[in-house]
């Protein structure tokens, strides 16, 4: 896969059975900022999904999970029919990724494949791009194609969007081919220009997650409604700014003198966004000199700014953030993902980990009758390729 241009034939198959393995996500912070071509800082976390894959010598792709009962079965290509849509959510998922590489013109070969994660589903986290794009990795790499990681972000992207309906922007799959250890991944989404920013801080704090267990489904969310705001706003701020193409064209001076033009509710929502990218600048300055505290203040910003702003935090999640902020050795604490449910990231002070970590799970149960999930992550490599015995390749 040659940058962007997905249309090469098969060159070889190769009949060894492949390990793939792509990592899930914390996006520290720039939240609903992607698809407005804006600034965003994720993390590749040390969960992910792993995809074993091995040679058939028929066409049928043969699909199984870990975690669900359903097998699905296709005879390669798929026909122009598409047929009919998986039934189970993860199942559209990857009949989205081979619907994708076919468009691409790459010419699937059969295979067995069998699907594992520790990535929690509807979360937050991305299990849904790390699906994608370890899927799509393993596909590719049975027809002996080796990916371009950036070309794999877009396929796994047009994927999402076109065949499962999630009007996403590109963080979740850029993070998981490009992710590195020890870094967060500081990503301009309009040319897609990327750097890793080494966490200075990352020996004296942790990068916590707490999942509420209120699960989201994204497609059938009011997500896409976000979106397709964020687009109006843009149309009537061109009335006035016709320069202005996507939210990021605006700065927050400017939009102080734009925005008592704009309808209210449009208002807020593109305030959240123009704000949220100015966010996003200062954190990576934040981390760079190795400032946790001024971190998680621009953290609870955000959080801010997505509950009254932008509507999509929930009760749960506001709950662990309001927790959080209570607990000493707290930096700083904000909802990570689509939001409507998920998780929240907490940047803690590593001696205060096992309290909070108790603190949070006691006051959670009290006040929503729910038992958090809560696990320290690291900030790993992107999508990787082993051997079946597990051995990692560079």
């Amino acid at each position: 896969m040659a940058g962007a241009a997905l249309t090469h034939a098969c060159p070889h198959l190769t009949t060894a059975p492949l390990l793939v393995c792509a990592p899930g996500r914390v996006n520290l912070i720039g939240e609903h900022t992607d698809y407005n071509d804006g600034l965003v800082m994720p993390i590749a976390i040390d969960r992910c999904t792993s995809v074993r894959i091995g040679a058939r010598s028929d066409h049928l792709l043969r699909v199984t999970s870990q975690g669900f009962a359903q097998q699905l079965a296709w005879v390669l290509p798929l026909g122009p029919d598409r047929e009919p849509a998986a039934a189970d959510a993860w199942g559209r998922y990857v009949q989205a990724v081979v619907r994708a590489l076919q468009d691409a013109g790459y010419s699937l070969a059969g295979a067995d494949v069998h699907i594992s994660s520790d990535v929690p589903m509807g979360s937050g986290l991305s299990s849904s791009a790390a699906l994608e794009v370890a899927c799509a990795y393993a596909l590719l790499r049975r027809i002996g194609v080796q990916p371009d990681l950036t070309a794999l972000a877009r396929l796994c992207q047009r994927a999402e969007n076109e065949y499962v309906g999630a009007r996403c922007g590109i963080m979740d799959q850029f993070v998981a081919c490009h992710g590195r250890a020890g870094h967060a991944l500081l990503l301009d989404c309009r040319d897609l220009s990327f750097r890793h920013v080494a966490l200075r801080f990352a020996v004296a704090t942790r990068v916590m997650v707490c999942n509420s267990m209120v699960r989201h489904a994204l497609a059938s969310s009011e997500y896409n409604e976000r979106r397709a705001q964020c687009e109006a706003g843009v149309r009537q701020l061109a009335v006035r700014r016709p320069l202005t193409r996507s939210l990021r064209d605006v700065s927050s001076v400017e939009f102080a003198d734009l925005a008592p033009g704009l309808d209210p509710l449009l208002q807020r929502r593109c305030r959240h966004v123009i704000t949220e990218n100015e966010r996003v600048s200062a954190a990576a300055a934040a981390i760079e000199r190795g400032d946790a505290a001024g971190f998680g203040q621009l953290m609870y910003a955000s959080h801010a700014s997505l509950r009254d702003d932008y509507a999509v935090s929930c009760a749960e999640l506001d709950q662990l953030v309001e927790i959080a902020r209570g607990i000493d050795g707290v930096y700083g604490a904000r909802m990570t993902g689509g939001g409507f449910g998920g998780s929240t990231v907490n940047l803690v002070r590593a001696d205060q980990v096992a309290a909070f970590t108790r603190t949070v799970t006691q006051r959670y149960a009290q006040r929503t009758g729910r038992t958090p999930e809560i696990f320290a992550c690291q900030a790993s490599d992107g999508v990787r390729e082993a051997d079946a015995s597990g051995t990692r390749h560079e």
